[in-house]
């Protein structure tokens, strides 16, 4: 019997070794050589102060600042300890009536028009850090009214701070909120 259970002892022993800590420990170096940021979260700082993420959102609710899209995570939104999605299927009366809520927030805001999907649509993870160009673009007057910028500085902002699709093809154009808030504070107002 031992001569049968010495081989699966050392087994188990060899590949543990190898792929709980050889393999992470390996990657984790290698990840901190070629990508140092990303490896460490893609970390925010403000005057050496860590701010956030740029791949986790933030629940910005002032007037003054250009919100991210609805989270779906709980007990609070932006919540990285429960990242995920509602579950909620298209047929929801519980989803419907939650979009039907965030959509009267937008017109109270000032958003007229046809209302960008992602403003009222929770992602998968209810982390995304980004909306797309358009639900920017939706917030321009009232940010600028809030600031008593002109709606062209703040619409020249957004533009400045949107991204593409990654080689052109992959994903969808997007801007990342935080360094748009932040921009939008180095502005000046």
């Amino acid at each position: 019997m031992l001569n049968q259970l010495r081989p699966a002892l050392v087994l188990t022993l060899a590949f543990t070794a190898i792929t709980g800590f050889a393999y992470p420990l390996a990657i984790t170096g290698v990840a901190q050589v070629l990508m140092p940021a990303e490896a460490n979260g893609s970390l925010v700082r403000k005057n050496g102060v860590v701010i956030g993420s740029g791949l986790i959102g933030q629940n910005f609710a002032s007037q003054r600042y250009f919100w991210p899209r609805p989270s779906a995570t709980v007990p609070g939104p932006y919540n990285a300890g429960s990242s995920s999605g509602s579950n909620l299927g298209t047929t929801s009366i519980r989803l419907k009536d939650r979009v039907a809520v965030d959509i009267e927030r937008l017109r109270e805001a000032g958003v007229s028009g046809v209302v960008p999907a992602d403003a009222g649509t929770a992602s998968a993870s209810g982390l995304d850090p980004h909306i797309s160009p358009a639900f920017a673009r939706a917030q321009v007057a009232r940010i600028a009214r809030a600031r008593r910028l002109r709606e062209a500085d703040v619409a020249a902002l957004v533009k400045r701070n949107a991204q593409g699709r990654l080689m052109g093809i992959i994903g969808e154009p997007r801007v990342n909120v935080l360094e748009l808030n932040l921009a939008l504070d180095a502005s000046g107002n």
